[in-house]
């Protein structure tokens, strides 16, 4: 699975082209979508999906595959992860941020290879690393940077 805009930038023919088991599945719109509809015809290109029913796709899918090179953190990635679902990437700013150390999810400058060790990932494991980046938490992770900056430690309400 990938979910996004489908435009060039997100490079989705390094996932489209992979030589993998299963089906390859693509939600979104964008510019290219026309032009990878008729380049890939066994891909699955589902468009623009509904919350609601994107929680299921996400839900179902094996292993989402993050192939940008550029985007700097990619959202989807946490989404796919709060679904259960490992992720597989290229081993770039952004998702070497947040499954870089394997927990969750595989990064590999051959996302094949990413791919095909994400789907031994556990499940749980993929859902227990989206956890990291709940509200609660990116607030503590900025007011930790803020205190390093500052030099100073918070004071906990008892």
């Amino acid at each position: 699975l990938c979910v996004g805009r489908v435009a060039i930038e997100k490079n989705l023919s390094a996932f489209l082209d992979l030589d993998l088991p299963g089906s390859k599945v693509i939600v979104g719109e964008g510019p290219e979508l026309a032009r990878l509809k008729a380049k890939y015809p066994q891909a699955h290109f589902l468009g623009h999906r509904p919350n609601d029913e994107l929680a299921e796709i996400y839900a179902s899918a094996d292993v989402f595959v993050f192939p940008s090179r550029t985007d700097t953190f990619g959202n989807v990635i946490i989404e796919a992860l709060a679904s259960g679902t490992p992720v597989a990437a290229y081993p770039v700013t952004g998702p070497i941020d947040i499954v870089g150390d394997g927990f969750g999810g595989a990064v590999s400058n051959d996302l094949r290879e990413a791919s095909l060790a994400a789907l031994n990932v556990d499940r749980a494991e993929a859902r227990e690393r989206a956890m990291r980046y709940s509200w609660k938490a990116c607030a503590e992770m900025f007011l930790d940077r803020v205190e390093e900056a500052l030099g100073t430690t918070r004071k906990l309400a008892a």
